[in-house]
């Protein structure tokens, strides 16, 4: 599962791996350590590379640091590329959910509502999601046409994801 941040990629996976009966990689859950700190890249390469191991699972995430680990292993890569417009709405309401709830998400981290006013996409996940929409769509549109060893589902509506988990 590749694509930007709040696409629907965790959702999907979840319920994919779940008709599937297969484990579920969430590559964010491993990436974030407590106070939002990176993992070490080695690190995060050899937890990686002994999940994907495996015999079959669904593994969440693009990371650049574990992609050629993660596809070495795939056969099918679901790629999300809704309208950045769906992407931003469902980011933003994303982040005033889990931040009024104070939701813990991995490793005892948590959205702050206050996130949404920083204009540094380092430090936003609203502004990350619009500036790297493009370059997710570059990247993922080459790799598409240059990886004809993996299957590639692209999603670009809520109704192709209602598709995908309907035939799987």
């Amino acid at each position: 599962m590749v694509g930007n941040s709040g696409s629907g990629k965790t959702t999907l996976g979840r319920a994919l791996a779940a008709r599937l009966g297969v484990p579920f990689v969430e590559l964010d859950a491993i990436h974030h350590l407590a106070g939002w700190t990176p993992i070490d890249v080695d690190e995060f390469r050899k937890i990686v590379e002994e999940l994907a191991a495996g015999d079959g699972w669904v593994i969440d995430g693009g990371y650049s640091a574990v992609l050629d680990l993660v596809w070495a292993r795939a056969d099918t890569v679901v790629w999300f590329d809704l309208p950045r417009r769906t992407v931003v709405r469902q980011v933003l309401w994303r982040t005033i959910r889990r931040g009024v709830t104070r939701q813990v998400l991995w490793n005892g981290n948590r959205e702050r509502l206050t996130s949404l006013l920083r204009l540094d996409p380092e430090r936003s996940l609203l502004r990350w999601a619009w500036t790297r929409h493009e370059v997710y769509r570059d990247r993922y549109t080459k790799a598409a046409a240059d990886r004809q060893d993996l299957d590639f589902i692209r999603i670009r509506s809520h109704r192709d994801t209602a598709r995908l988990l309907a035939v799987r």
